[in-house]
């Protein structure tokens, strides 16, 4: 599932590529893939004759602020991607939605496992009311607000280790298997470490190590171990500097060690039983 990097990556791309260029329509191929409205007609009627003003992200979701008025919003779940196109590129058999674009140009939605979604908000409403995911996410790792404290405090009282709590969106938004995998490594505390028992000193290293992977993440255009590709079809390369995640039977790369990986909470984790207590 694309985590905070590679939705920032996309975000960014976006911005570079899509913005006040006039959308003349749109065709949805999967009808599910629209979560609001129910009618397909009336999602296309309302981002039709729009522009986008820019694009943001809170946690996994993408905002297309439009003009005059309204948002468009994305979520890409597990396999989504937006690619922006020619409109006469042959479209790929997991096509979902097509939005397009003046200049013969078109930002199309794929998703192979089509758990994705997309939402049109109208000026009348509320985006947190339509989009009701984002009034349970957390703050964001690159918010002011996510500070030392904060993050001791999220995990106070939790019996439950610490990896799970991470990847909870309403402790940190954004943050998913990959990078939880990292930042622990980085902070070295092993991924079945219940929150209670997180040291002061240790929450302090998690915190910085999450904001440091995830830009590092960023910095390499986000990961790629299957379908994630930016907006433009190229794959992230965050997967090439990994400390531990997808490295199981690897030698870490700081104490040469062999990498364990188990499941917890149905979800693989990696680490490294030298480097991380």
């Amino acid at each position: 599932m694309p985590e905070l990097p590679e939705v920032e990556t996309v975000r960014r791309g976006l911005n570079q590529l899509t913005l006040n260029q006039k959308i003349t329509g749109g065709d949805v191929l999967l009808h599910r893939t629209i979560a609001h409205p129910f009618s397909v007609g009336e999602f296309v009627n309302g981002i039709t004759g729009s522009a986008i003003n820019s694009w943001h992200r809170r946690g996994k979701y993408l905002l297309a602020e439009l003009s005059p008025v309204g948002w468009l919003g994305v979520h890409l779940r597990m396999t989504g991607q937006l690619l922006w196109l020619n409109q006469g590129e042959p479209l790929h058999k997991h096509t979902r939605v097509r939005i397009f674009f003046e200049d013969q140009q078109e930002l199309r939605f794929v998703d192979q496992r089509t758990f994705g979604q997309m939402w049109w908000v109208p000026p009348e409403m509320a985006v947190e009311s339509v989009i009701t995911g984002l009034g349970k996410l957390a703050v964001d790792p690159f918010s002011p607000e996510f500070t030392v404290e904060y993050l001791a405090d999220k995990l106070h009282n939790r019996r439950r280790p610490i990896k799970t709590a991470l990847l909870d969106q309403s402790v940190v938004a954004g943050l998913g298997n990959i990078y939880a995998d990292e930042a622990l490594f980085k902070s070295g505390v092993l991924p079945e470490t219940l929150c209670t028992d997180v040291k002061p000193k240790q929450i302090e290293l998690l915190r910085q190590a999450i904001i440091q992977v995830l830009e590092t993440s960023i910095e390499a255009g986000g990961t790629t171990f299957s379908n994630f590709l930016n907006v433009q079809g190229v794959n992230g390369n965050y997967g090439g500097v990994a400390w531990v995640y997808n490295r199981a039977g690897e030698p870490c790369k700081v104490c040469g060690d062999v990498i364990q990986r188990i499941k917890l909470g149905g979800r693989s984790s990696h680490f490294c039983l030298k480097c991380q207590r």
